[in-house]
């Protein structure tokens, strides 16, 4: 994996907790922890981690309900939980795996155990993550490949597009109201390719936010200025339509700040020294319209 895996642990007990903690740490894991069922729900609207370590007695709802509720969204449906628990009992292991738990793991428990299933779930679990869950483009090592075959050449040019205050929209809208946006944006783009027929065209996602348009140097513009057309025409449908008008009727009615930048990118007269530099570039081109 070329980013730091991220962990979020839910756990009540504060031993177990910082034992987890401590020990995902130094083996080079990035990790979050958190004690009550809502407070991972809500922390996962905001941040997706990479793999959840779930407790299934908590204080407020059970890890049951949080991993029901986990898999019935898009944006959190692929992240693979692995149940810590004092039950043994085969019901409970099967209650946990048919709401697609990955693993089921019974306290007291082996570390060294855990540890390699934990290596081994994330494992899989880069491998099956080609796609963005929310726009099913290309990412991750799709993404990099097709990166690294343009490092050298000069006969492309790159459409960039940035999704930005999503975070301040969530907060008021919630997640899958941001989810939409996202969706939408990714979707105007495989319209445009496909109306302005550019069949080599290769459209991805750099990160959650920001997205690439490989085309001919020839159609980067025409791209721009199209996608630019319908965002100014879909963004007053991404708010609710009572809080949009009455922004309307009285400016000084307080909406979040959501919008979007683009820009072109074209060959450097040296290339780029590596797929970090080269993203960095693309994303560093957008400009708000």
């Amino acid at each position: 994996m070329s980013k730091t895996p991220h962990i979020l642990v839910v756990e009540d007990q504060p031993n177990t907790a910082e034992m987890l903690t401590s020990y995902f740490e130094a083996q080079g894991y990035q990790v979050t922890t958190v004690a009550w069922g809502k407070d991972a729900l809500a922390f996962v609207e905001k941040t997706a981690p990479n793999l959840i370590m779930l407790d299934i007695r908590l204080p407020d709802i059970d890890g049951y309900e949080v991993c029901r509720r986990l898999r019935a969204h898009r944006r959190t449906e692929h992240i693979p939980v692995i149940f810590l628990t004092e039950r043994r009992e085969r019901s409970d292991k099967l209650t946990g795996l048919e709401l697609g738990a990955v693993d089921y793991i019974t306290k007291p428990f082996d570390i060294q155990e855990l540890r390699l299933r934990v290596r081994n779930v994330l494992r899989r679990s880069s491998l099956e993550q080609l796609s963005h869950p929310i726009t099913s483009l290309p990412t991750g090592s799709l993404v990099d490949e097709t990166l690294q075959e343009l490092i050298g050449k000069t006969d492309w040019a790159i459409l960039s597009v940035g999704v930005h205050g999503l975070k301040e929209f969530a907060d008021t809208y919630g997640f899958v109201a941001r989810d939409d946006v996202v969706r939408a944006v990714g979707r105007m783009l495989n319209h445009i390719v496909n109306e302005m027929a550019i069949p080599s065209a290769f459209v991805g996602h750099i990160d959650d936010t920001n997205f690439f348009v490989v085309v001919t140097p020839d159609k980067a513009n025409q791209a721009e200025e199209a996608l630019n057309v319908r965002l100014d025409e879909a963004m007053t449908f991404f708010y609710p339509r009572a809080d949009w008008e009455a922004r309307q009727k009285d400016p000084n009615v307080e909406l979040p700040d959501m919008y979007v930048t683009t820009g072109v990118l074209t060959p450097p007269t040296k290339a780029y020294a590596n797929l970090i530099e080269f993203k960095k570039a693309i994303v560093a081109v957008q400009s708000r319209h």
